[in-house]
C-alpha cells in the first residue's frame, strides 16, 4: 500500500512539474484591396506595463532576400527598432520566421526557452507591431497577467496591417 501512495504522488508531482505556463497568441493579417500586395513584417514582443521591454517572442521577415538582405527593413518596425531590433543580429533562433499570408496565425509561447522563461508574476502587455512595404504600419498592445492563478483572456482590434489579435495566458 505504501508503494502505491508514494507511486501516486511522486506520479502527480511529475506532472505537475512538466506542465507549463503559455501565451497563446491568436493574429488576424486582414486581405488588404491594394495594386501591389506585399506580406507585412511583424515582430511581437512583451513590456512591463511602464513599457519597459522584456523580450521578444517573434519576428516575422524576408529571409529568403540573398546575403540576409530582409534585415534592411527591419527599422521600418520602429517601436520594436528602438526598443530591442537594431541590438540584435538576424535571425534569432527560436524568435525570427518568415512574414505569413493574408489569414488567422496562432501562436504558442510556453516559460521553456522563450522571452518568457524567467518572466516573474505580474501585469505586463504583448505588443504587436505590423509594418508593409507600400503599406502602412500598425501597433497593438494587449494586457495579460502572467502565472495568474487562472487563465485570462484579452484581445484588441486593428484597424488596417491588424486585423483581431487575442492574447490567453495560462497558468
Amino acid at each position: 500500500m505504501k508503494s502505491l501512495i508514494y507511486g501516486s504522488v511522486l506520479a502527480i508531482s511529475l506532472v505537475s512539474a512538466t506542465q507549463a505556463a503559455e501565451l497563446a497568441v491568436n493574429i488576424q493579417i486582414p486581405a488588404l484591396n491594394v495594386a501591389e500586395y506585399h506580406r507585412p513584417y511583424v515582430a511581437i514582443w512583451v513590456e512591463k506595463e511602464s513599457q519597459q521591454f522584456v523580450g521578444n517572442l517573434a519576428v516575422w521577415y524576408d529571409l529568403k532576400k540573398r546575403d540576409n538582405g530582409g534585415t534592411k527593413w527591419l527599422k521600418d518596425l520602429r517601436q520594436w527598432w528602438r526598443k530591442s531590433g537594431r541590438e540584435l543580429t538576424m535571425p534569432v533562433d527560436g524568435v525570427s520566421g518568415a512574414t505569413r499570408n493574408v489569414g488567422e496565425h496562432q501562436l504558442i509561447f510556453s516559460d521553456k526557452n522563450t522571452a518568457l522563461e524567467k518572466l516573474p508574476a505580474g501585469h505586463y502587455q504583448l505588443v504587436i507591431e505590423a509594418a508593409r512595404e507600400g503599406g502602412g504600419r500598425e501597433v497593438l498592445k494587449v494586457p495579460f497577467d502572467w502565472l495568474s492563478k487562472k487563465a485570462n483572456q484579452a484581445s484588441a482590434q486593428g484597424q488596417e496591417e491588424l486585423g483581431k489579435v487575442t492574447v490567453v495566458a495560462k497558468p
